[in-house]
Formats: structure tokens, C-alpha cells, sequence
């Protein structure tokens, strides 16, 4: 990961103009990268119908990209490390836009197919490097968590208006447009990133663990193939079962390698944190009910309904609307109580919002539909804050970087088992005609995303306890033996320490530290 604690030769301090503008560049790759995670769910049905694809196929147009960013995270941040940050930017930014452009003329599915891998690659350049860019950009603590709040506030509104900017270009132009707006702001970027971003490297970069890499792509690559493929190929069939067993032996794989490596790719030890583990499941189950959620409502309302691309865009903006209102709203809350109550919230409107839906006919008024979306829009708006904040709860700040590398790669791990697992429970439950079908065949579905909000529910509760806090203190000791977790509380001589019980002690905890990559102030918590 390339945000690693290594504040790496950084040039003397950019004039504030400056620093502003390399924000505004670097926020832009994320807006782009973000966007096109879920601007392609509402032209699935125009690219079936183009291309002559089952809903598998429109499975691996969303998944192909999601799983290659996922499982390039890691690497291409460590790459930008290694060989300059501003030089890896750059070249995920032009190949991001040769992808684009490659996907706007595919002829068959295939093609698509490979060219959205491509974009994957280039994505996977764009958002932690320019996280590694911010980091050495502003080092001021105070500037740098205003910066990064401005960062996780553009992730929100680019996954949220990806649906509404896809339906509008579907509808008036068609569905290769989602792909033409992504070159000319890419290659727009590339130039000004050249102008006016510094070069910057690691004094200690991380070294490349192939071995890992290649495991981690294997077992994404062959669970999500055994998902989407098994409702058509049949569960038992030779090749279904092969890939279940190649990821098995992968993950078992993967479980002795890394623990023997000097640098792994991933170090397990961070997984004895109850926040740490708590929180990449959080993401994990978050981003699949989104990605659910995105896949079978675009396909309800435009094959079962038989809006047009624009207003089923349309018919999302109440969630588009919730969940970029509910983004600040939940980092003011995370600031002064902690993230358990963002993580409740999340969980009890992501549950609510599916468990509605689990009625889903082709007759449903869109009255309880706006509810819905409503509902799953504050789920999910709030859900995304906390998950970074509990995952580098406790972490030495030599080690949030990668703390927050992983959760992620979480992210798009849990988007792409999302729309797997509902497309292919919906795939194996239509009967008939689509149209007339599909409207039942998602009850399975949802019921499934019902499952994730509220597993949401129960480990947002469970990390944030005083029992989690304190998983995450030995994990951290174990983790840089005599430097003690940043955020731990820190007992002031002469003064009483943080308040006992759950609810005081998790206050102090979520206060005492801004959690930045690199660099941390550690402010002492207020006396009983």
C-alpha cells in the first residue's frame, strides 16, 4: 500500500493554492474511478440487448472490473512507492482512459470484458497512489483531515450519482457514452497532474510479494467464477467444483505463505483486532449490498418495468441524494461519539430498505420504492465512514496505511461477491419471460441483502465495544513491539485515565487521535 507511514523525500511545503489544486486533481481520478463503479449498472439491459448477453454476462461486465481493482490495490501502491508516485498516477490515468476508450467500441461481450480489466488496472493506479500523494502534499495534520474529509466525501457522491449520470447518458446518446466521458477528464488530469504535482518515492519502500499477489488473484478470481457461473454451468458440474477447490487451496495457501514472509502482502497479524477484522467484513458486507442492490434494481426497473435508462437514473436519486447527504453527517458523528451509532444506522436502513423489497412485483407503487431507496440510501451514506476510522483503530501509524489499504480492497471484494451471489440466486429462480419473472426471482436477493445490513448491525455493536478496543491494543503491540497504538488513550500523570465501561471508554478511544497515514497528534482524553 503506498500510504505506509514513510514520508517519503517530500518537497518543502507547497504554496496553499498549490496544495488545493494537486486536492482537486486527485479527487478528480477518484470521482472518475468511483463513478464508473456503478454509472455501468443502469446501461446493463441496453448492453444485453446489444450484445445478446444473459444476466451472466452482465455479472462479469461489472465484476471483471471490480475484481482486478480489488486484487491490484495493494500491489500498485506499493509499485508507486517504488518507482515515483506522480509517475504510477500518471499511468493509471492514461491507462484508465485507453481502457475507456477500448470498452466505447467493443463489438461482443468478450472484448468488453477484457477491456474493462484494462480500466481495472489503471483504476487500481488512481486511488491509493493519490492517497499517498496527499499525504506528502499536506503535512500539516490539521490541513491533511481536512483533505482526506474532502476525500471520503467524493467517494460517496461519485458511487451515489453514478446510476443518475448513467441513465441520462443511456437514454439521450446510449450506453457506449459511460465510457467516452472518462477520456478527456483522464487525459485532462494527466496533463495538470505533469504541471503542478510533485514527484515523491518512499525512503523505504515495501518489497513486491509476488507470491501473495498471485494467490490473492486466484482465489477473487475463482470464487466469483463459481458463483456466477454455477446456476448455468450446475453446482456439481467438473468445472464449478474445480474452481471452488482452486480457491480453497489458495486461501489455505495463502494462510501459510504470508505468515513467512519478512513483508507480506497482507499481514494477518492485523486480523487480531477486533476493529480491523470487524471492519473489513463491515466493507465487505456494506459494498455487496450496494452492488446487489444497484444490479437487481436496474434490472427490475428497466426490464420488469420497462422504464428507460434516464428515468430509472431518475427513480434512484432519492438513494443518490441520502447517501451524499448522510456522508458528512456520519463523519460529524464518528468526531464526537465514535462510529457505533453510524454503524447501527447503516445496518437497521440497509436491512430495512432490502426487507421492503423482499414484495417486489411488477405492480409495486413507487411510493413504498421511494421509501426504499430512501431508507438504503442513509444506510449506506453513513455506513462508509466508519469503516476506514474502525479498521485503523488502534493501529501504530506506521501501519494505518495498510489498515486502510485493505479495507479497500474489501470494498470492491464485497461489491463483486454482491452482485454474484443476487445475480446468480435471481438467474436460478427465473422462470419465463424475464419481464414477467425477474420481479419474483429477486426476492432471494434481497432477503440476502437483508442478511448483510444486518450483519452490519451486529459488528458495528461488537467492534466498538471496550473487548474490541482492547484486541486492537495487543494486535498493535504485536505489530511494532514498543511503539504503542496511536489511538490508544493515553493516561495523563495526575489525572484519571478514560472513564470504564463500553460506551465512555469507546468515546475516548474514537477521539484521542486524528488517524491519518504517517503522521498522527495524539490528543489526551478529557478527565472524568
Amino acid at each position: 500500500m503506498a500510504v505506509e507511514g514513510f514520508v517519503a523525500s517530500p518537497p518543502a511545503t507547497l504554496p496553499r493554492g498549490r496544495r488545493i489544486g494537486i486536492l482537486a486533481i486527485c479527487c478528480t481520478s477518484l470521482f472518475i474511478v468511483g463513478l464508473d463503479n456503478t454509472i455501468v449498472n443502469v446501461a446493463l439491459p441496453s448492453i444485453g440487448h446489444e450484445l445478446h448477453t444473459a444476466i451472466s454476462g452482465l455479472q462479469w461486465t461489472v465484476d471483471a472490473y471490480t475484481l482486478v481493482l480489488a486484487s491490484l490495490l495493494m500491489l500498485s501502491g506499493s509499485t508507486a512507492d517504488r518507482v515515483g508516485r506522480r509517475r504510477t498516477f500518471e499511468t493509471g490515468l492514461v491507462l484508465f482512459a485507453a481502457g475507456s476508450l477500448l470498452c466505447s467500441v467493443a463489438p461482443n461481450l468478450g472484448v468488453l470484458v477484457a477491456f474493462r480489466m484494462v480500466q481495472a488496472v489503471g483504476g487500481s493506479m488512481l486511488n491509493p497512489v493519490a492517497m499517498s500523494i496527499l499525504t506528502n502534499t499536506f503535512t500539516e495534520p490539521r490541513e491533511r483531515a481536512q483533505a482526506i474529509g474532502v476525500w471520503a466525501a467524493v467517494i460517496g457522491i461519485s458511487l451515489a450519482l453514478g446510476p443518475v449520470v448513467g441513465g441520462a447518458l443511456v437514454g439521450s446518446v446510449g450506453w457506449r457514452s459511460i465510457f467516452w466521458i472518462n477520456v478527456p477528464v483522464c487525459l485532462g488530469a494527466c496533463v495538470l497532474a505533469a504541471r503542478y504535482v510533485p514527484e515523491s518515492k518512499a525512503e523505504q519502500p515495501r518489497k513486491i510479494d509476488p507470491g501473495g499477489q498471485g494467490m490473492v488473484i486466484v482465489l477473487f478470481a475463482s470464487v466469483t467464477f463459481a458463483i456466477i457461473e454455477g446456476p448455468t454451468s450446475g453446482w456439481t458440474s467438473s468445472k464449478i467444483l474445480l474452481a471452488f477447490t482452486l480457491a480453497a487451496a489458495s486461501l489455505g495457501a495463502l494462510l501459510v505463505y504470508e505468515p513467512r514472509r519478512e513483508e507480506p502482502l497482507i499481514d494477518l497479524r492485523f486480523f487480531r483486532s477486533a476493529p480491523f477484522s470487524g471492519a473489513t467484513l463491515i466493507a465487505i458486507c456494506a459494498f455487496a449490498a450496494l452492488g446487489g442492490f444497484l444490479f437487481l434494481n436496474t434490472l427490475y426497473l428497466q426490464e420488469a418495468r420497462g422504464l428507460s435508462p434516464s428515468q430509472a437514473g431518475l427513480d434512484t436519486l432519492p438513494m443518490a441524494a441520502m447517501t451524499i447527504i448522510g456522508a458528512p453527517i456520519s463523519g460529524r458523528i464518528i468526531g464526537a461519539r465514535g462510529p457505533r451509532i453510524p454503524l447501527v444506522i447503516g445496518g437497521i436502513g440497509i436491512a430495512a430498505s432490502a426487507l421492503m423489497l423482499t414484495r417486489l412485483s411488477g405492480s409495486t407503487p413507487f411510493t413504498w420504492l421511494f421509501v426504499a431507496y430512501v431508507l438504503f440510501g442513509i444506510g449506506f451514506g453513513v455506513v462508509n465512514a466508519p469503516i476506514t476510522n474502525t479498521a485503523v483503530s488502534g493501529m501504530p501509524r506506521s501501519q494505518a496505511g495498510v489498515a486502510a489499504g485493505v479495507a479497500s480492497t474489501s470494498r470492491q471484494v464485497g461489491q463483486s461477491l454482491g452482485v454474484a451471489v443476487v445475480g446468480a440466486l435471481a438467474t436460478a429462480a427465473v422462470r419465463g419471460p424475464l419481464h414477467e419473472a425477474f420481479p419474483a426471482a429477486t426476492h432471494a436477493g434481497w432477503w440476502t441483502i437483508v442478511g448483510c445490513g444486518g450483519a452490519i448491525f451486529v459488528l458495528g455493536l461488537v467492534t466498538t465495544s471496550s473487548w474490541a478496543v482492547g484486541t486492537a491494543r495487543r494486535a498493535a503491540a504485536r505489530l511494532m513491539p514498543g511503539q504503542g497504538p496511536d489511538e490508544a488513550p493515553q493516561r495523563v500523570p495526575g489525572r484519571p485515565g478514560p472513564r470504564p465501561g463500553r460506551r465512555g471508554s469507546m468515546r475516548d478511544w474514537s477521539r484521542c487521535t486524528f488517524r491519518m497515514p504517517s503522521r498522527s497528534v495524539t490528543v489526551r482524553p478529557r478527565p472524568s
